[in-house]
């Protein structure tokens, strides 16, 4: 079942996606793929630097390419940087390759979790409230459009939150 298509998980930073996912992945016997990781290694340089040399729009083109390179491999659970959606045709690709799940967190608990974490670009500039306040905003109505799921992870465990979404999967694809 699960081994048939690709597990998007999409949500905000701080949502416990390269966690869950990881999780998840294990779960499933399935690979993991961290988009932003990927995008890493293929450029041999941390995020950070990318978004100061080529901006966000040069970051969101090599992101792009990942998740394009990605949809043409084999089935696994990829964990998606928090902006992947804002593109249209990358909310076609999730849609196309796979079930995307929504990591949905608050945005008190984003910035729990991402406070002292200084590799968040868009957290760099401005207030970080202020900041993932107005990114929810714009990207909530993104994610619940290719999402075919949506788990809560401000109180659960990643690893109870990893096995509710193998369940729901194996539902999804089992129905489809």
């Amino acid at each position: 079942m699960t081994s048939l298509k690709k597990i998007f998980l999409v949500g905000p930073m701080g949502a416990g996606k390269t966690t869950i996912g990881r999780h998840l992945a294990t779960e499933l016997s399935l690979p993991f793929i961290d988009t932003d990781h990927e995008i890493e290694e293929r450029c041999g340089a941390n995020i950070p630097w990318i978004f100061d040399v080529e901006g966000e729009e040069g970051f969101r083109l090599r992101e792009h390419k990942v998740l394009d390179d990605i949809c043409q491999s084999s089935p696994a659970v990829i964990a998606t940087g928090g902006g992947i959606i804002m593109r249209d045709d990358n909310r076609a690709l999730l849609k196309e390759h796979g079930v995307a799940v929504y990591l949905h967190a608050t945005v008190k608990q984003q910035l729990t979790r991402t406070g002292k974490d200084r590799s968040r670009p868009l957290l760099n500039k401005g207030d970080p409230k202020t900041v993932l306040t107005d990114l929810m905003v714009i990207r909530e109505p993104l994610y619940r459009e290719v999402a075919k799921s949506v788990f809560p992870t401000d109180n659960k465990s990643p690893r109870a939150t990893a096995s509710a979404i193998a369940k729901a999967v194996n539902e999804i694809l089992q129905s489809e």
